[in-house]
């Protein structure tokens, strides 16, 4: 399993947030750039960035996100409100090895085919969940299907992967989900990306037994309870 950093960008910053709500940040880096770098220093080769305000509408990192596509030699994962297939097609152009859709993904399954078909093995979608209920827009709105409705929907479809993340677990590293990602893995045809509240190199060993073959760390790398260096001895960085 590989074990990426997440980047989570908010005004111009590096942020962690609890639960996804603005007003509980718990990190905040004015660098962004800097942060991915030391990253990769450490030895991760891969890197997660979201653009938090694009998802929630509240505005664009979309310089930043560019600024550490061009400064990084690794490979890079973006999401965050990302909803025409242009703003797909910038990324990829400008060297994101893939691109996370969510919102427009799960309520335009005719867009995600055809973004896919455009773009095998380069579209992973995001499926955050919240006490099994799917959420959209930022972590704002729910779904009405179940996800096992959602995930099924998916299967035919050529996406790269599943992001799942478990909103009511998200930086308040309390332990991940693993029943959801066992029932994930089940359910999909594709390899899964688990996030939300890992904390340990056990947590992350459950994930794998789960099915995962990602894991999306934030918090407990930001806060030093995770290493760079034990998660190399075990995990792919």
């Amino acid at each position: 399993m590989i074990v990426i950093p997440a980047v989570d960008l908010r005004g111009g910053r590096c942020v962690q947030l609890i639960g996804g709500s603005y007003d509980r940040e718990i990190v905040s880096l004015d660098d962004p750039v800097a942060v991915a770098e030391r990253w990769v220093a450490e030895g991760f080769t891969m890197i997660h960035v979201v653009d938090l305000d694009a998802a929630t509408g509240r505005g664009s990192n979309a310089e930043t996100v560019e600024r550490i596509i061009e400064t990084l030699g690794t490979v890079v994962q973006v999401g965050g409100g990302i909803r025409t297939a242009e703003q797909v097609e910038r990324l990829l152009r400008m060297g994101a090895a893939r691109v996370v859709v969510g919102t427009r993904a799960l309520e335009d399954q005719q867009w995600l085919q055809q973004i896919s078909a455009a773009n095998p093995g380069r579209i992973v979608v995001a499926m955050d969940v919240r006490d099994k209920s799917v959420v959209t827009h930022g972590w704002q709105k729910s779904r009405e299907n179940d996800i096992t409705a959602e995930i099924t929907a998916l299967n035919d479809i050529p996406i790269a992967g599943l992001l799942v993340t478990a909103v009511h677990r998200e930086g308040q590293m309390q332990g991940p989900d693993v029943l959801l990602i066992r029932e994930v893995a089940k359910l999909s045809s594709f390899p899964i990306q688990a996030s939300g509240g890992i904390r340990s190199v056990t947590d992350l060993q459950d994930l794998q037994e789960a099915g995962a073959s990602g894991a999306i760390v934030g918090m407990a790398l930001y806060t030093g309870a995770l290493s760079a260096a034990e998660l190399n001895q075990v995990f792919i960085a």
